[in-house]
């Protein structure tokens, strides 16, 4: 499985973006697929994970009420929304898939696949 995130940029405090995973491969649909982030200097930090069928989704506190993630397995995506920034949401932002859910919720130690990186930048 080949995961690639985009959809990053330089927003205002108060706006929206939207990011994409996109994944390859034949079970990228059988698998979890979650965001985490990682601002300069700080640690990487779980945001939230969608199951394989898009039934069922984990939101850390921190993005609760502001993000929304979904899944298109037509397309083999993920997208997440992202609604009221703020400038403590500049990271970079990873995507990544694997076929435990819990371990996103861990903090994502031991997840099988990654993507490169997304910079998301919010001006205050």
């Amino acid at each position: 499985v080949q995961l690639q995130a985009s959809g990053g940029g330089l927003v205002q405090a108060g706006g929206s973006l939207r990011l994409s995973c996109a994944g390859s491969g034949r079970t990228f649909n059988s698998y979890a697929v979650g965001w985490f982030r990682q601002a300069p200097g700080k640690e990487r930090e779980f945001l939230v994970v969608i199951n394989w069928s898009g039934d069922s989704t984990y939101y850390a506190d921190s993005v609760k009420g502001r993000f929304a993630i979904s899944r298109d397995k037509v397309k083999n995506t993920v997208s997440l929304q992202m609604n009221s920034l703020i400038p403590e949401d500049t990271a970079v932002y990873y995507c990544a898939a694997d076929d435990i859910f819990t371990r996103f919720i861990s903090g994502g130690s031991g997840i099988k696949y990654w993507g490169e990186g997304t910079l998301v930048t919010v001006s205050s």
